[in-house]
């Protein structure tokens, strides 16, 4: 039988292979999770996140030129407060652990790009997004102080704001407190597509967020949906979100791509904690290629749709790239 049709010539060598791979990862690509903390000289490795730590601001200013060095165009910022109360007063002062992180940053860097976490999760001495009353998250009361702390993000200096906390409302208030305030050139990245999700715990770790009761599950959305996760997304955007976030990133492949085909704006998919753990553990015990692993990971998120990748795997990919030239 003669064969008219062979696959394999395009795969005969890297070359070949190379020119006619569909789908990249580049560092423009990447957005890379950072915390911060107060105090001196103080650089706190997580335990369960291997290579990743809390930074004091000084720190954190030596361990930005790196990331600004190695081309990574973008971070998220996450704050650790010395203090936290019921009403997570730290995320929207003035002078709060991101805020003056912001500071420091884009008068550094002024090119890096910041994106602000906004949330009162690791504010709150109760760890959870929202103001409490009798054991209940209260959903409108919390939106003026999420407003707030997007509004003094944006006054720090923040070049995008990206609000993770999972209230009704959030992106039509955050919107309308910045453009009322002069700030409508700020975009919002909002978390619209975040589930209930197992692969969270090692992030809790860091930023010291794990619920004193209960759990998220009555703002964050049930794994299994697929179609909630559209009508959330369609609200966020209705309310002027300019990038959506899919979270986790792994296992939501599909949520990924539908929210791209929908809705057609940017999509960030996000890599996270408990992500990176097990490829981290599964590396340091020999069990996989780690470069491998996580490029087949980032470029599986790439495919799906994803046009920006926040992930903590940033610093080494970078580094890859550099030194082979693509992943």
């Amino acid at each position: 039988m003669e064969l008219k049709r062979r696959p394999r010539r395009l795969r005969a060598n890297e070359t070949i292979r190379s020119m006619v791979r569909e789908n990249h990862v580049r560092v423009e690509d990447l957005i890379y999770p950072m915390f911060v903390m107060p105090g001196e000289k103080k650089k706190v490795e997580i335990s369960s996140m291997p290579g990743v730590y809390d930074f004091s601001l000084d720190e954190f200013v030596i361990e930005l030129r790196k990331v600004v060095e190695l081309g990574i165009p973008s971070v998220l910022l996450f704050g650790i407060p010395e203090n936290k109360d019921s009403v997570g007063s730290g995320a929207y002062h003035e002078h709060g652990i991101v805020q003056e992180a912001t500071r420091l940053a884009k008068k550094h860097f002024p090119e890096l790009y910041v994106i602000t976490d906004v949330c009162l999760c690791e504010y709150t001495d109760h760890g959870h997004c929202g103001l409490i009353d009798n054991g209940q998250i209260l959903n409108d009361p919390t939106l003026d102080l999420l407003a707030q702390t997007a509004l003094s993000q944006a006054r720090a200096g923040a070049d995008m704001v990206a609000p993770s906390d999972m209230m009704d409302g959030r992106v039509g208030a955050i919107r309308e407190v910045l453009d009322k305030e002069g700030f409508s050139h700020i975009p919002i990245m909002a978390y619209s597509a975040k589930f209930a999700s197992g692969f969270y715990g090692p992030f809790r770790e860091a930023a010291g967020s794990t619920p004193q009761f209960g759990d998220r599950r009555t703002y964050q959305m049930d794994p299994p949906n697929g179609n909630e996760a559209m009508r959330e997304t369609a609200l966020d955007v209705e309310e002027g979100a300019d990038i959506i976030i899919v979270k986790p990133a792994l296992s939501y492949g599909d949520i990924i791509y539908r929210t791209k085909e929908r809705f057609g704006l940017p999509v960030a998919a996000y890599n996270v904690s408990g992500e990176y753990a097990m490829v981290k553990a599964a590396a340091a015990n020999g069990w996989i290629d780690e470069k491998r692993i996580v490029t087949e990971a980032l470029v599986s998120m790439k495919r799906a749709g994803a046009d920006l990748l926040i992930t903590y795997h940033a610093m080494d990919v970078a580094r890859w790239l550099r030194e082979g030239g693509q992943v």
